[in-house]
């Protein structure tokens, strides 16, 4: 409580507001307004607090785990506007920082910069969210080094602006460990960020998810969807699925086409014939069976 009190207001009043959406009163509102429902009270009000402290935070965990979903939700709570980075091999200096074109002003034809998502969250103070931060090329993201640290600069290779980032910006990342075509962060840059595990939601947080968050409204079908999702969450962790296959986004799908078609045949639509292996594809159908009949 004394490390608490010792916070600025601002981070405690952050802090109290998330514990407010999350506690028993706040906890469904948070849901119904589309926001991360977290597994653990703490992940939320430890990412509140390293965004509050001007820290980096990154989101590490597998796939349809809600990441997205919770660096929307710090950027609702915050009240700050969120420009997205989606990292791939192919991305460049040019995602990062924008790129220049041919414009006209009147008949006069002249260059102009079209800022890119570091440029115009750091110009405006807003959060910046690096999605699949492991995807990007090993050489290309020491460029955003400066912007990750205490100096909170950089010099744009476009047009040699220095920009030094306003109040109120802030940087959340997503990683997805061990997918193809990731790369292991190098540890200069895993060092500038505030790491939060996100887990998967599981039993009655989940059930709550998708009653609010899907189309389906028969409640003995949801509770076999809550089934369903631990039993594939089991078999991720046993090495038997890939991480796919637990995906809560892909869960969702399958339980709002379980509104109009049969559930066995929304599993397969929305989960198994996303997999590329046939033996994961068979396994996520013999679930279905088992519990679906």
């Amino acid at each position: 409580m004394t490390q608490y009190n010792q916070l600025p207001e601002t981070i405690r009043q952050l802090i109290d507001n998330s514990r407010s959406h999350i506690s028993s009163n706040g906890f469904n509102d948070l849901i119904r307004n589309g926001g991360y429902v977290p597994p653990d009270q703490d992940l939320l009000t430890d990412a509140i607090t390293a965004l509050s402290m001007g820290k980096n935070v990154l989101l590490k965990g597998p796939t349809g785990s809600g990441k997205t979903r919770f660096a929307e939700t710090l950027s609702n709570l915050f009240n700050q506007p969120m420009f997205n980075v989606n990292c791939s091999v192919d991305l460049d200096a040019e995602s990062l920082m924008g790129f220049k074109t041919i414009a006209y002003e009147g008949d006069k034809q002249m260059i102009e910069f079209v800022p890119g998502p570091v440029t115009n969250s750091m110009k405006h103070g807003t959060f910046l969210y690096i999605d699949e931060i492991n995807m990007a090329k090993p050489e290309t993201l020491p460029l955003i080094n400066g912007v990750l640290d205490y100096r909170r600069t950089i010099t744009n290779p476009f047009t040699e602006e220095i920009i030094t980032a306003k109040e109120g910006f802030g940087v959340v990342a997503a990683i997805n460990e061990g997918y193809v075509g990731t790369v292991p962060l190098n540890e200069a840059l895993k060092n500038r960020f505030i790491v939060i595990d996100i887990p998967y939601l599981e039993g009655e947080q989940l059930k709550k998810l998708i009653q609010d968050n899907s189309l389906l409204d028969h409640e003995h079908t949801i509770d076999l969807f809550v089934r369903l999702s631990n039993d594939l969450i089991q078999a991720v962790q046993q090495g038997k699925l890939s991480e796919d296959a637990a995906s809560i986004r892909a869960l969702l799908d399958a339980c709002d086409l379980s509104k109009t078609i049969p559930p066995k045949r929304a599993i397969r639509r929305a989960i198994a014939d996303k997999l590329d292996e046939s033996n994961e594809k068979d396994l996520v159908l013999t679930m279905a069976e088992t519990l679906f009949g």
